[in-house]
């Protein structure tokens, strides 16, 4: 009889090995990639901008509301929608959309493979859809293009599915990281949005690809932090108070936002006409609000700045809310190309411009830090990402506890509010649930001995092959499969109906005893102190529904465990978060008091 003992020596904090250091080198070739295709983007929208709007071919920093066009800068977005329109019929599809919820279904359905024409059709149709006016900003293609990249490396490489995924991701962090100058919230977002696992074989390396591009964006005298604010507000519960209001105002714009998305994503789907055309209708609406509001269209980083250093009023801010909204969440809801980040912070900073008349006194642009960080951490469900973002944005490290208090409060109003977020509901219109809790498996923490039913009915070797048939078949039986023990009770192996047909097929003869015909078999063991983690994977390799457990020194059965054990370690792990109970058994005692008197 030939087993396999345990090893409890084997089990480790991390099941990460020293492969992780060939793939952080890989991490940094990807970031250098990232990097230039961040800026590659960048100077596209620029460069887009300016043949749009003003008809140079060049790269200076030209604003859009300075535009000689006139009232005939409406159709410039329609125009641009429609190239957009072009390039996802007949060069990829998954240009569509803000990126983030394109890469997280790469990652989580795809294998974690972009296809070349993503990596460059999305930065292109991106910049023309920016560079034309869209109301979007340059992160989320970035991330998805920077992701393209990270797995175009590794897919020519021999490299694991994990450690693919890895890399992709890994390249989407260089690329926020270039855009921004942010590279913890990079490393944040991978963690929250993209890994779907916190695990040092993905960390180190996502961490080293946004270290790298952070150092590199640096050495190319990059601006960082993009928008420097050092104003704050003195700690007291009144400003707590203003803080947790900012927060819950954000969760409830979030909210309104995200139904406005695919409020009008599901309007353009009853459109009688081909989904090709939709962009454009999303760029009349564009066109128009631009006439209202030119400050609403493009990426807008100079609102931003404007919101921080208070100069925008109540008034102004309350208008380009409204149309930076409209206009927004139809061109997005239309299906064109461009991201959200930028968009969700303009408005939730307009938010905190119009709230601040009313919240108690702070420094100039402190409230609208507040909302942009909390309308971004509530939107995307991400609040760790949305508080370092603001903070690597800004420069300012004295306002952690206000953004994280905000974001928090924004988180949960949203979460209580709303099913799923704008990246992981259009996931699951596309027939896809994702569950973004992250826990550890009960099955890392139990131990067979727990679970396994110690009263175990087993067949002596002695028997032979017609009794073997006859017991299994007894009206009496309640188990489809028994263990099989010679004079010691050590384990030969298993008996079921499927292997006495074998044997009998294979010509055994009727008394040939259960011993003999197991003899020299490789028997599967679990053992009583082994985590049912291993043991789930003992059951597939031997594709078996039941174990016996030994002890891991003599050999002798103590037990046996099966997939049903392993359904009820779930079961009570659903009844824990279920079933309510008082520990201190204070209210026992006062009941039994109440029961006596």
């Amino acid at each position: 009889m030939k087993t396999h003992q345990p090893n409890p020596g084997h089990l480790r904090d991390f099941t990460t090995d020293a492969r992780v250091l060939f793939i952080a080198a890989i991490a940094v070739v990807v970031a250098t990639a990232g990097l230039f295709a961040g800026i590659v983007l960048l100077k596209l929208i620029r460069l887009a901008t300016n043949i749009a709007y003003f008809g140079q071919f060049s790269l200076a920093e030209l604003k859009l509301q300075d535009t000689p066009l006139g009232l005939a800068a409406v159709i410039v977005p329609v125009i641009g929608a429609l190239i957009i329109g072009l390039m996802a019929r007949y060069g990829s599809e998954k240009i569509r959309g803000h990126g983030i919820p394109e890469a997280i279904e790469a990652i989580l359905l795809g294998r974690s493979r972009l296809d070349a024409k993503v990596a460059i059709l999305k930065p292109l149709s991106s910049a023309i859809s920016i560079g034309s006016g869209g109301p979007f900003g340059a992160e989320g293609p970035i991330i998805m293009t920077g992701g393209a990249i990270g797995s175009l490396i590794a897919q020519m490489l021999p490299v694991s599915d994990n450690e693919r995924k890895t890399l992709l991701v890994a390249g989407a962090a260089a690329g926020m990281t270039t855009v921004f100058g942010t590279p913890i919230a990079a490393i944040m977002l991978a963690v929250e949005l993209l890994l779907f696992e916190w695990t040092p074989r993905s960390f180190i390396p996502v961490a080293v690809a946004a270290i790298i591009a952070e150092v590199e964006r640096t050495l190319l005298h990059l601006p960082g932090p993009i928008f420097p604010f050092q104003g704050g507000m003195a700690v007291s519960f009144l400003g707590l108070g203003g803080w947790v209001l900012v927060g819950i105002c954000a969760g409830l714009l979030s909210g309104l936002l995200t139904r406005m998305v695919y409020a009008c994503e599901d309007g353009f789907q009853k459109l009688p006409i081909h989904w090709m055309w939709w962009p454009m209708l999303g760029g009349l609406v564009v066109g128009i609000g631009g006439l209202i509001e030119p400050r609403a269209l493009g990426v807008g980083y100079d609102n931003i700045a404007d919101m921080l250093d208070g100069r925008t009023l109540a008034t102004a801010a309350l208008l380009l809310l409204v149309v930076k909204a409209i206009i927004w969440s139809v061109a997005l809801g239309s299906g064109t190309s461009g991201g959200v980040l930028a968009p969700l912070l303009i408005m939730g900073g307009a938010m905190g411009a119009v709230l601040a008349g009313i919240l108690p006194p702070a420094d100039p642009g402190f409230w609208t830090l507040l909302a942009m960080a909390a309308t971004m951490g509530g939107t995307m469900r991400a609040p760790l990402t949305a508080t370092f973002f603001a903070v690597e944005l800004t420069g300012n490290t004295h306002v952690l506890v206000p953004l994280i208090t905000a974001c928090a409060a924004a988180h949960a109003v949203t979460v209580l509010l709303m099913k799923r977020s704008i990246l992981t509901e259009k996931i699951a219109r596309r027939g896809h649930h994702l569950v973004r809790e992250y826990r550890v498996d009960p099955f890392a923490l139990t131990r067979v001995r727990e679970v396994m039913t110690s009263q175990v009915e087993s067949v002596p070797a002695t028997m032979t092959l017609h009794g073997a048939a006859a017991f299994l078949t007894a009206p009496e039986t309640r188990h489809p499969s028994f263990p099989v023990v010679d004079e010691n009770r050590q384990v030969l192996g298993l008996i079921d109906p499927p292997a006495i047909l074998r044997w009998r097929r294979a010509g055994k003869h009727r008394t040939t005893t259960l011993g003999d015909l197991l003899a020299g078999s490789k028997v599967t063991l679990a053992y009583p102190d082994e985590y049912l983690e291993g043991l789930s994977d003992k059951l597939l390799m031997a594709n078996v529904s039941h174990l016996p457990v030994v002890n891991p020194e003599s050999l002798q059965l103590v037990g046996y465990v099966g997939w049903k054990d392993l359904m009820r370690v779930r079961s009570r792990k659903q009844a824990e978060e279920r079933d309510r109970s008082t520990l201190l058994g204070f209210s026992t005692r006062r009941g039994k008091q109440q029961g006596v008197a």
